[in-house]
């Protein structure tokens, strides 16, 4: 089965920076080989495609490192339709003189890199073999690309109150609040030093004071204090344990692969639906961001609709997943 058209982790966070090297015509009649597409009449070189799809085809090699033209197919249709996609965006959002600063860029470029520890950044462009350069076009695409989006459509896109009531109404299961315990530990290595502990508790010692003395868990400092949880966020021991004991019950002695546990309930709340009032603000966003991507969906199509494209099908066949260049190279 062939594989379908994957975003290596970089460029999934960039929209790809198509069309802005230049805008020949080509003559339909005469195809250019060096052409893949035209958009309204610009040019989608088959270098630019060749370089883009190296770079997707290099992120998904298989163990041998090779595609088969049966692998390469799919890639190449799935990267076309987005780079046309792009390329006619752009030009939209040109018509509207929509731009951005070298500031904003920068901005964007840095958010990029604080996502990787200090040094990896430069690392994760040279994998992708991708210049600095050549990440600011694709930051100022994508930028630009966004501000289209929000001035052109997400303008018109609201939401009433009573349709914001009917979304909280017909996800009500998604608005609310599981039962959750606050507990605290003694955690110790061995069970005789469990047991010496639990007849501390039993003579009136204060949990919280043998659990700063003796566990050795990194709560200890705060006696032993495991907060606010829900069931499945802890260990299945501490579940089994916590969610059966009444405020100010002490467990018998637990072992799990940390070690010999004490638990103390502190706090129960059970689970409960949460009101419109407290969760309006959150219905809101998620309606918000349906309505938006359904918005930016169809106005997608919309503009694609309107747009003259021309694919240089001879061109796209000949490409087999590595520049004519390199494939010349090689033989």
């Amino acid at each position: 089965m062939p594989r379908t058209f994957r975003a290596t982790p970089l460029l999934a966070a960039l929209a790809l920076a198509v069309g802005l090297a230049g805008c020949n015509k080509t003559d339909k009649k005469d195809p250019d080989a060096n052409v893949v597409a035209t958009v309204n009449g610009e040019v989608l070189s088959r270098a630019d495609f060749e370089q883009e799809l190296g770079r997707e085809l290099a992120s998904s090699a298989n163990e041998s490192g090779q595609h088969t033209p049966e692998d390469v197919e799919p890639y190449k249709r799935a990267l076309l339709e987005t780079l046309i996609s792009r390329m006619v965006l752009l030009q939209e959002a040109r018509t509207h003189n929509i731009t951005v600063s070298p500031e904003e860029v920068d901005r964007g470029v840095l958010r990029l890199s604080s996502d990787y520890p200090a040094g990896n950044f430069n690392d994760v462009l040279t994998q992708g073999q991708l210049s600095m350069a050549e990440l600011k076009a694709r930051e100022a695409a994508r930028l630009t690309i966004e501000k289209l989006f929000t001035n052109h459509v997400y303008t018109r896109v609201a939401v009433t109150e009573e349709e914001l009531r009917a979304y909280y109404a017909a996800h009500e299961t998604e608005f609310s609040e599981p039962e959750r315990v606050r507990a605290a530990q003694i955690v110790v290595k061995g069970m005789d030093e469990a047991r010496r502990v639990q007849a501390q508790l039993k003579s009136g010692k204060k949990f919280a004071d043998l659990a700063r003395k003796y566990s050795l868990s990194a709560d200890a400092k705060v006696g032993g204090d495991l907060g606010f949880f829900p069931r499945g966020q802890m260990p299945p021991a501490f579940d089994q344990v916590v969610f059966y004991l009444s405020p100010g019950q002490v467990s018998d002695v637990v072992e799990t692969e940390y070690g010999y546990h004490l638990f103390r309930v502190l706090e129960k709340k059970a689970g409960r639906k949460l009101e419109f009032t407290e969760v309006r603000e959150q219905v809101e966003a998620k309606l918000l961001a349906q309505r938006r991507a359904e918005a930016q969906e169809t106005y997608e199509q919309e503009q694609r609709a309107k747009a003259q494209v021309w694919v240089n099908e001879a061109t796209l066949q000949a490409i087999r997943g590595r520049p004519a260049t390199q494939a010349a190279a090689k033989q």
